[in-house]
């Protein structure tokens, strides 16, 4: 049948997403949906050990927000784009946060623009916030914190003290434009209620091979055994290989002047014998049999507290200098107001008389003192250190 050559909104949103089309010849999204091959990873481990972090996590939010947050789940079940994509709504904000150690691959969250827009409102205390750069780094901070929390139990749970992931970027999108793995993933849904009357949800996704990664491992799975000695590598087939069909025959004299003990003395066993005679009479290097090898070990970047190890290792930077500055206060003028200063210009800053005022290191906010005189100099005593809830406050502008 001939088109007009006019595109379908459907046909728009594959182009967008980069699926073809043309199979599903037009049809709604929901019945171009085609089964999810379910990825190898173990849903149960997956579910079991994303649940147990949920209550930090809601602690986690509840601190950055100021809000009473409860955030339950996972369910988690096998997806892909196409499967994926229709259960969602018009606009979502992607958050990356890929995993580049440990478990290597692509680890990310998606929440509906309102769920996003609630979070960067409390966040900012700013009602009818726009989801603008700043509210992107707004949640982006969220997710930090909730991916280190995650790495943190993760760790503890299989013992891999190299895994990190990127610093996470969040980008508010149409769904047809989300950045999803390849192929099956896995998905986990959350529900969050953020104390403002309607739930929110929340989507986390891993992509097939640390999905399968972390599930093997949460799971007890450990490292694949070394294969065993290949068939004739032992003493008679590796000697008759090397010997190029000799036999034992031909090594029995050589055998029997050696003895066995004096085997025994050279340290190695029969095995270990045939495979390293078979490869210098072959030409190659001697089999000395398998190597093991350990994988590199990293230290965890998300550690919650400093063990002594790592309090020593602060110990190298203690005196390096950094600039602290003390804020009597700030103000906005017009650049016309600017231009026209003069000598006995008065200019009211945002702070009252008597106030604290601000102690800044590296033009972050740190602490806060009130101002005193030491001889003929002035100085400041502090009276309070700024919790970390409020440096991201005022750092994002609340």
């Amino acid at each position: 049948m001939m088109s007009d050559g006019a595109l379908s909104q459907d046909e728009i949103d594959a182009l967008l997403s980069g699926v073809d089309s043309s199979s599903g010849g037009g049809a709604p999204a929901a019945t171009m949906t085609a089964p999810a091959n379910h990825a190898n990873f173990n849903k149960d481990a997956l579910e079991r050990f994303f649940a147990s972090t949920t209550n930090a996590l809601s602690a986690n939010l509840a601190a950055l927000t100021g809000a009473a947050v409860t955030l339950a789940g996972p369910e988690v079940e096998s997806n892909n784009r196409d499967g994926f994509l229709a259960a969602l709504p018009g606009m979502v904000t992607v958050i990356q946060a890929n995993y580049t150690s440990g478990f290597p691959g692509e680890h990310l969250f998606l929440l509906p623009e309102e769920s996003a827009r609630a979070i960067a409102s409390l966040m900012t205390k700013e009602e009818n916030i726009t989801l603008d750069d700043m509210a992107m780094s707004v949640i982006g901070e969220v997710v930090s914190q909730m991916v280190g929390t995650q790495i943190t139990a993760m760790t503890d749970k299989t013992g891999n003290k190299s895994i990190a992931a990127a610093s996470p970027t969040a980008n508010n999108v149409p769904k047809a434009t989300a950045a999803l793995p390849a192929g099956d993933f896995a998905v986990m849904s959350y529900s969050i209620d953020l104390g403002d009357g309607p739930g929110h949800q929340m989507w986390e996704i891993l992509g097939a091979s640390p999905a399968a990664d972390i599930s093997n491992s949460l799971s007890g799975g450990g490292s694949k055994p070394a294969p065993a000695a290949a068939p004739g590598m032992g003493m008679q087939g590796g000697m008759q290989q090397g010997m190029g069909g000799m036999g034992m025959q031909g090594m029995q004299m050589p055998m029997q002047g050696m003895g066995m003990q004096g085997m025994g003395g050279m340290g190695m066993d029969m095995s270990q014998m045939g495979g390293m005679m078979g490869g210098m009479m072959g030409g190659g290097m001697p089999n000395m049999g398998p190597t093991n090898v350990s994988p590199v070990q990293f230290p965890n970047l998300m550690q919650p507290r400093l063990g002594p190890h790592e309090a020593g290792n602060i110990g190298l930077i203690m005196d390096v200098s950094m600039e602290m500055t003390v804020e009597l206060g700030r103000t906005r003028k017009l650049i016309k107001e600017i231009l026209g200063m003069g000598e006995g210009t008065i200019i009211e800053l945002d702070k009252l008389a008597g106030e604290p005022v601000d102690i800044l290191v590296n033009h972050k906010l740190i602490a806060k003192g009130e101002v005193v005189v030491i001889d003929e100099n002035f100085g400041v005593r502090v009276t309070e250190i700024v919790s970390p809830m409020e440096r991201i406050n005022d750092m994002y502008g609340a």
